[in-house]
């Protein structure tokens, strides 16, 4: 594996090496070691798959607040999407700026989203499958999202947003007073957040 930066702190591109013969190839997804760094040694706790039927369609922008925050590994295994990253760390000298990379099938690329980072996709293919892995479970109660059109963040997505879930639909737009969130420890060694958007 080679880890590729961005111009955003803790964002990262993985890119697979596969090994490849007459039989076909083999490549390795994780690996906790190579990519301890990245996940601040935490287990990868869930694993998910998604499938996007339309292109065009826009998920998220999605992130978890603590003590849920976590760190999300995501690569794509059919069709072609647009990931992006979007900094919401105060203090962070890139604080409401975006990162996006095009993920595909086949490319051997994984887009490294951490705490602290909204996370969404725009699907460039019909029937586009993502496989995500997770440092922290799915936890409704501190899920938290962002409008994909919010005009402050600006995000230039590739193509026209043709689908938006009713709940993507209604996420705020980040107001002028969001000085970011505040990334911490509590007393129990866990993150912590104390602004929202």
């Amino acid at each position: 594996m080679r880890l590729r930066s961005t111009a955003l702190d803790g964002v990262v591109v993985v890119e697979r090496r596969p090994i490849v013969d007459e039989r076909g190839w083999f490549e390795r997804l994780f690996c906790a070691r190579e990519l301890e760094s990245l996940t601040g040694g935490k287990p990868i706790v869930q694993i998910n798959r998604s499938l996007t039927y339309r292109r065009g369609t826009v998920r998220g922008l999605h992130y978890q607040r603590p003590p849920h925050a976590e760190v999300k590994l995501v690569t794509c295994l059919r069709g072609e999407i647009f990931d992006v990253a979007v900094d919401l760390r105060a203090g962070s000298p890139t604080f409401l700026q975006w990162h996006g990379e095009r993920l595909s099938a086949g490319d051997g690329q994984m887009l490294v989203v951490p705490e602290g980072c909204a996370h969404g996709f725009q699907a460039l293919s019909d029937d586009a499958e993502l496989f995500y892995l997770n440092t922290a479970e799915y936890a409704p109660a501190s899920e938290a999202g962002l409008h994909p059109e919010d005009p402050r963040l600006a995000i230039a997505w590739p193509l026209a947003i043709t689908v938006l879930s009713p709940r993507d639909r209604v996420h705020p737009s980040i107001s002028a007073s969001f000085e970011g969130l505040q990334l911490g420890m509590n007393r129990t060694g866990n993150t912590i957040a104390d602004d929202e958007p």
